[in-house]
């Protein structure tokens, strides 16, 4: 049988405007809003997950999906450059970056490799498909989103870093375990997309 999962994007936050690696800051002012215009760009769904973050919780609620629902894959643990900018990071430890940004199976920041992340997602997904048919949908941290594009695709793990995920995107898998197609539509609540009664991804 057929899952359709659509995996949204958080609204922007400090974090992402202070390309900062997230600390579980919430929406910012503006996010909050374009979430809450776009809370009618959704179709029906039959089941909704949503990331242990603010910023996800946040954004579920201002669709309108209960934020309560069952719990979406967490964020890539960065270990101890949470909460720090891409700058910070850049001149303390350019090396260990650079590493991190090239080699999919490191993790010098003591947290996760985005081969484990992806692997890890991959597992979600397919037992997703193992519990629900037709379409739900999962409020998730943009990395999640690339890693599930990756494995979806195919693609190795040096393409993560290839997938642009902008805030209020709907990506949607189609398919069952093993075996998925990716639709990637535009920011949710665009008038393309409002006009098209689909929503997107990102």
């Amino acid at each position: 049988m057929t899952s359709r999962v659509m995996l949204i994007s958080p609204a922007i936050s400090a974090a992402l405007r202070e390309a900062r690696f997230d600390d579980d800051c919430p929406l910012d002012a503006s996010g909050l809003r374009l979430a809450r215009a776009a809370a009618g760009a959704l179709p029906p769904v039959s089941r909704v997950w949503v990331s242990p973050t603010a910023r996800c919780h946040e954004t579920a609620r201002a669709l309108g999906l209960d934020a309560g629902s069952a719990p979406g894959p967490a964020g890539l643990d960065v270990g101890r450059w949470r909460g720090a900018t891409l700058t910070e990071v850049t001149e303390k430890e350019p090396e260990s970056l650079a590493r991190w940004l090239t080699d999919p199976q490191s993790a010098p920041h003591g947290g996760e490799s985005v081969r484990a992340l992806c692997d890890r997602v991959a597992r979600w997904l397919d037992e997703t498909a193992a519990q629900v048919t037709g379409r739900s949908v999962a409020v998730v941290e943009p990395e999640i989103v690339r890693a599930a594009t990756v494995r979806a695709l195919g693609a190795p793990g040096s393409a993560f870093w290839r997938i642009d995920v902008p805030p209020l995107t709907a990506t949607e898998l189609s398919g069952r375990a093993g075996r998925w197609n990716v639709r990637v539509g535009g920011q949710l609540g665009a008038p393309h997309e409002a006009s098209a009664g689909a929503p997107h991804n990102g």
